[in-house]
């Protein structure tokens, strides 16, 4: 009874509350900061070993890393695109200004402005200028000079060429420096990309009939033939001949008209033997069967039968009228 007593007051002394079984829910904040470590600590803290540096091999570092300084924006772009066109435009011009002063023969002025332009660092002379000046100079009998100017395209590097050497050869030519010429031909001969064409020969062989030095002609041709050109050297050996005979007042009948055709005829060069054929007609001599058979022959060969017929009918009508005559 007494055990009883006591249980009911120890029930009064703490009262009854009721326990909430729900899981009460905990919000964290977790707020970090940091602070910047001072130079030269690690900043992965201290380790047991203590800060280690590592030793680089040779070659695999270089040291000390040093950083390129960066490249500031490109200044005055549109300036330096004006300057380049204007530069260009300049160019051009001096260009046009140098062809006009060939076309009127002004060696002199010609020669001024190529030096010029070869002042300008983006200039660079092309073959065909120095062609033309050679040209010029042959022309306006400066031969010495053209000699001067082939001889600075030499020292500037520029290849020449058999047609360059020929333009020299022919400024010599043209002012009847026949020994000059030849020291030309000989120079051309030594070098293998240089070597002298049918045209380099007919121009000597020109001023050789002109300076009636016809021994020099006879070794051309024999040169001619033993180069290949044999065909050639025949066409021209006979169109020296014409030149001889007007030279000379020979009398140019159709028999010498026709042994100019079949040379020609042999070389296969028919334009030059039309050439000669209307010649033959404006010096009102008379074409005969053996002339209409030289040309026919030939005409036969290039399968040219729109020509045949002609001559065939122009050939008619020349037996036609002799008939008439008679």
């Amino acid at each position: 009874m007494e055990l009883f007593s006591s249980s009911l007051s120890f029930s009064k002394t703490f009262p009854t509350t009721t326990i909430n079984t729900k899981p009460k829910q905990n919000h964290f904040r977790v707020s970090c900061s940091y602070v910047r470590a001072p130079p030269g600590t690690n900043r992965r803290g201290p380790s047991l070993g203590g800060d280690k540096k590592r030793h680089w091999k040779q070659g695999e570092f270089p040291g000390k890393l040093s950083r390129s300084p960066r490249r500031g924006p490109i200044k005055n772009i549109k300036k330096k695109l004006d300057d380049k066109e204007k530069a260009k435009a300049w160019v051009n011009t001096v260009t046009e200004a140098l062809s006009d002063r060939i076309l009127k023969k002004q060696w002199q002025d010609a020669l001024q402005v190529f030096q010029m332009l070869k002042e300008q660092p983006f200039y660079s002379p092309k073959q065909g200028t120095y062609m033309k000046l050679l040209v010029l100079l042959g022309k306006c009998r400066q031969p010495y000079r053209a000699r001067k100017l082939f001889d600075e395209m030499l020292e500037e590097c520029c290849e020449p060429t058999s047609e360059l050497y020929t333009a020299l050869l022919a400024s010599y030519c043209r002012n009847n420096l026949v020994d000059e010429a030849f020291a030309v031909l000989d120079e051309m001969k030594t070098l293998p990309q240089c070597q002298p064409d049918v045209f380099t020969y007919s121009t000597l062989i020109k001023v050789c009939v002109d300076e009636c030095r016809f021994e020099l002609v006879d070794s051309l041709y024999e040169e001619m033939a033993e180069r290949g050109y044999g065909n050639a050297g025949i066409f021209h050996k006979v169109v020296s001949s014409v030149q001889l005979a007007e030279k000379l007042e020979i009398p140019e009948n159709t028999s010498f008209y026709n042994a100019v055709l079949s040379a020609c005829a042999k070389a296969e060069d028919l334009i030059e033997m039309e050439r000669v054929f209307k010649r033959m007609k404006d010096k009102l001599c008379a074409p005969d069967s053996t002339t209409h058979s030289i040309m026919i022959e030939a005409y036969r060969k290039e399968g040219m039968n729109d020509k045949i017929y002609d001559l065939e009918q122009e050939n008619l009508n020349v037996i036609a009228s002799s008939l008439d005559s008679e």
